[in-house]
């Protein structure tokens, strides 16, 4: 199940480190799938990736905001 952006932007820092690590391991054994011929939704590769960015989306947005706040 993919998080919705609302919901990515009420976690803090540290909980998205730890998702997109998890989402990470996760891509990990679905391209396994894909390889061996077990992967029976192909479009949980394609969902797993586009969360992993919507994650690493929001922490750059926010490590902008910190960097523009501090001058």
């Amino acid at each position: 199940m993919t998080m919705k952006l609302k919901e990515i932007r009420t976690k803090s820092d540290a909980d998205l480190h730890e998702e997109a690590a998890r989402l990470r391991r996760e891509r990990y054994h679905l391209r396994v799938q894909s390889v061996t011929g077990a992967l029976e939704n192909p479009a949980k590769l394609r969902d797993n990736r586009r969360a992993v960015a919507r994650i690493l989306t929001v922490l750059g947005e926010r490590g902008r905001l910190a960097k523009a706040k501090q001058g």
